[in-house]
């Protein structure tokens, strides 16, 4: 069964945090909120970890998985931008945004599209996302919370727990959680291409 963890929106328990960070080191995989619903979470290099999301999710292999960090500044090491991108990304981020970028080596391979070796990366703007990764120390390997048979994301808690409570090892939940996914933008052609319109404002991108 799946451990749920109740945190605070505003001042989550680092107690908690650190059993969770434990759980990511330990292979697991997780149920976090973000600024546009509930995503999938495992730690990077956890090729476990990916296998189970494209089981529950049915993925193929030309899914972009997302890294998600914490900060721009953390942004360099995982993928290549050309002065135009790193102006885009950066005046976009934090928020939700998922931006397709060419990887760097420092990618696993398993994440990237197996023709264009790109990656999506990811810096949401919440709290309780940005205080996990904190006391992880380290991105997370993560996608969007949508199983097969649903036409939207999830974005409750208690849900997530009764749907997938033998498939996924811990659900952290603070209520204050999206309600629509991220606005896709591929970055790593000549020019800007909008793949989903979600929750961020795509006009700068048009």
């Amino acid at each position: 069964m799946a451990q749920y963890f109740d945190v605070h929106p505003v001042n989550p328990q680092p107690r908690s945090l650190s059993q969770i960070a434990r759980i990511l080191d330990d292979g697991g995989l997780i149920a976090y909120p973000t600024d546009s619903c509930f995503a999938f979470g495992c730690s990077l290099g956890n090729a476990e970890g990916v296998s189970r999301i494209k089981r529950i999710r049915h993925l193929d292999d030309k899914h972009h998985f997302t890294l998600v960090v914490d900060s721009f500044a953390k942004l360099g090491a995982y993928v290549e931008m050309d002065n135009w991108v790193f102006r885009a990304v950066k005046a976009a981020t934090p928020g939700p945004y998922t931006f397709i970028l060419k990887a760097s080596r420092e990618v696993p391979k398993m994440m990237l599209h197996p023709k264009k070796r790109t990656v999506g990366v990811r810096i949401p703007d919440h709290r309780t996302t940005l205080a996990l990764l904190d006391a992880v120390g380290a991105p997370l390997l993560s996608s969007t919370l949508l199983l097969p048979d649903h036409d939207e994301p999830l974005t409750d808690g208690w849900t997530i727990k009764d749907l997938l409570d033998h498939q996924i090892d811990a659900v952290l939940d603070s209520g204050d959680c999206g309600v629509e996914p991220t606005t896709v933008v591929d970055l790593s052609g000549d020019e800007p291409e909008i793949l989903r319109v979600g929750a961020g404002d795509p006009s700068a991108f048009e």
